[in-house]
């Protein structure tokens, strides 16, 4: 049975990654007559090469690629020859569609990285060379294209060369294998030419069907995510999911997530045809001999092979996104079958594409890698990246918009909080606010500086104050003073901010009491994460609304001015952003309504909320 090879073409902006595709495709005879006519007829159109076929076309498939003259989305083709199957995929060279490149990566096993003779080894090269070290390729073939540009000298091909080589020693490759080529001519792709007498080495597809690559997954011990808790009837219950690792075998004992209850495969069953066993790869559903609690998510693996679930975790993460990742502030993270709430608890370094140094950074740009650390809302199993790819690669996702903002690659787990467990209280939240005849509860105001947050928390809390109830202010000029002196105003700052008045303003729900939190809190993603640490209806997130223009004109401390000098930078309103919650409790227009009026609004709908706790009072 002859095996499959999945590979990419990556590397710099032009350097011939589709026309090398076509050339293979074209030369391995992958090509009908119908559609090399037609890339005959779409050369004239859209060719680079004058009358000649642009084999590029073959791959680049879009209107705008073939426009262009560049490759945007990542192109699959599949061909075969009598000694190998391959997939191949045709990435993108430019910067801004890097994250592209990286999904590809994901999934192959070999990297293809073209070099442009005439250029040498540029900062995109050095980029997909790392990314694809990250996320697990251990084999690069160096295919050093338009030799026939530079005279096909090969003091050209052995400098460049040299020069990846020296910057791949930190990148872990298993190896680095250098061919001399023309993709445009033909030479050194399928047979050699007779132009590089030179070089004595194997063609690229002479290589690729002869390339060993790393042992089979299914050598590993079983690891099988479950996507789905199969229950037609009474009568069967059975777990859905992607073998990730090793052999499912009928009668072999496995665990589920580590919870220390051991039981054994029962059957395997595809498309309602019984198996006696299935490897790495193979869609299954299982059934187990003991009722064992399994849900979406949770890992059956084998029962001598197991690891324990955890919360937090170092990973190496990619950014995709035009927002930048800010260290505390929450996003979904999905790895395998589960997703999990998930918080960048710091940025340890960001990594120089060029040269590997580990840089300094409060927060992460478009295509811009670093070693990040993660904390989960619950534990999940993984296991590091370079163990298994499916349980260690995840991708960061947008808490509003289900945008997908990174991809991650799991190093390690961290165990600093492996020793520490919650204290049972003997006195709790409901028993304190009981104490005080109230409920709980945290009042946001947000809005724009000048709107009149600290204006309606001030009288807000004296009304409270003179109900008899027990309360507590946070204004966010005041916590500048303390707490969070020593944060700025960018936008990595703001999340922190937020953060920690979140957890102090938590800390004092449980403690019974009512909070008044005055802050702008600019960005609606932050806001709900502070939503997320409380409990239903302890949380009433409150619009104080006026126009930048009223709020300029009152500007009670001068702040406006003085931003719009330039002399106070990443000012809310002026040159940082303002998020307006989209579906607010309470929307207070301090433009059409009184102070006075505002406040009883609030009360009104705050009233039935702070009704006392049914609670009998402790002996």
């Amino acid at each position: 049975m002859k095996t499959a090879l999945r590979f990419i073409t990556c590397g710099s902006v032009d350097d011939g990654k589709s026309s090398l595709i076509g050339r293979l495709l074209l030369e391995s005879r992958q090509i009908f007559d119908d559609q090399l006519k037609s890339i005959e007829k779409d050369s004239r159109k859209y060719g680079t090469q004058g009358d000649a076929p642009d084999l590029a076309l073959l791959v680049d498939g879009l209107q705008a690629e073939r426009e262009q003259g560049i490759t945007i989305d990542v192109a699959y083709r599949f061909f075969q020859t009598p000694h190998r199957r391959f997939i191949v995929a045709d990435t993108p060279g430019h910067e801004q569609y890097t994250r592209n490149m990286a999904t590809a990566a994901s999934t192959a096993q070999v990297a293809v990285v073209l070099i442009d003779a005439r250029k040498g080894v540029l900062v995109q090269t050095r980029r997909h060379s790392r990314i694809a070290a990250m996320l697990g390729i251990r084999h690069i073939v160096l295919a050093i294209n338009k030799m026939d540009l530079v005279d096909w000298r090969e003091e050209v091909y052995a400098q460049i060369a040299q020069s990846f080589r020296s910057f791949a020693t930190t990148l872990d490759f298993s190896s680095i294998d250098a061919i001399p080529l023309s993709a445009l001519k033909g030479d050194n792709v399928v047979s050699p030419g007779t132009a590089m007498a030179w070089y004595r080495g194997p063609t690229l597809l002479g290589l690729l069907e002869n390339l060993v690559v790393d042992s089979a997954p299914e050598a590993a011990p079983l690891r099988m995510p479950v996507q789905l808790v199969n229950r037609p009837n009474a009568d069967f219950r059975g777990f859905c999911g992607r073998i990730a690792s090793g052999t499912a075998r009928v009668g072999d004992a496995v665990r589920v997530n580590g919870k220390g209850v051991s039981t054994r495969i029962q059957s395997i069953v595809v498309y309602g045809t019984p198996l006696t066993e299935a490897q790495a790869g193979a869609s299954i559903t299982l059934t187990l001999s003991d009722e064992v609690d399994v849900s979406r998510g949770d890992v059956i693996g084998a029962a001598g092979n197991t690891r324990e679930p955890a919360d937090q975790l170092q990973a190496h993460v990619i950014w995709m996104s035009e927002q930048p990742l800010i260290a505390g502030r929450a996003y979904f993270l999905k790895i395998h079958t589960q997703t999990v709430g998930a918080t960048v608890t710091a940025i340890r370094h960001q990594i120089d594409v060029n040269t590997g140094a580990h840089l300094a950074a409060k927060n992460l740009q478009l295509n811009e890698i670093a070693v990040v650390n993660i904390s989960l809302d619950r534990k999940v199993m993984f296991t590091p990246y370079r163990e298994n790819r499916v349980l260690g690669g995840f991708i960061m996702i947008d808490r509003l918009s289900n945008a997908t903002m990174g991809a991650g690659m799991v190093d390690f787990e961290l165990r600093r909080a492996s020793n520490l467990h919650w204290q049972a209280l003997a006195v709790d939240k409901a028993r304190r606010s009981h104490m005080k005849s109230q409920r709980p509860l945290c009042i946001w105001l947000t809005g724009l500086s000048g709107a009149g947050k600290s204006t309606l928390a001030n009288q807000l809390e004296k009304r409270l104050h003179a109900e008899g109830r027990h309360t507590y202010l946070l204004d966010g000029d005041n916590l500048r003073h303390g707490l969070n002196r020593d944060l700025g105003f960018v936008e990595a700052d703001r999340a922190e901010n937020i953060r920690r008045v979140a957890e102090v303003a938590k800390l004092m729900v449980e403690a019974g009491l009512v909070v008044i939190v005055s802050l702008i809190s600019p960005y609606r993603v932050d806001r709900e994460r502070a939503r997320s640490l409380f409990g239903p209806k302890e949380f009433v997130e409150v619009y104080v609304d006026a126009s930048l223009a009223e709020c300029e004109k009152r500007d009670p401390k001068g702040l406006y001015a003085k931003a719009r000098r330039g002399e106070v930078k990443n000012f809310t309103g002026i040159d940082s952003q303002y998020e307006p919650p989209e579906t607010p409790e309470l929307h207070l227009n301090t433009i059409a309504q009184s102070s006075e009026e505002c406040v009883d609004r609030l009360l009104h709908t705050l009233g039935p909320m702070l009704s006392p706790l049914d609670l009998p009072p402790t002996d």
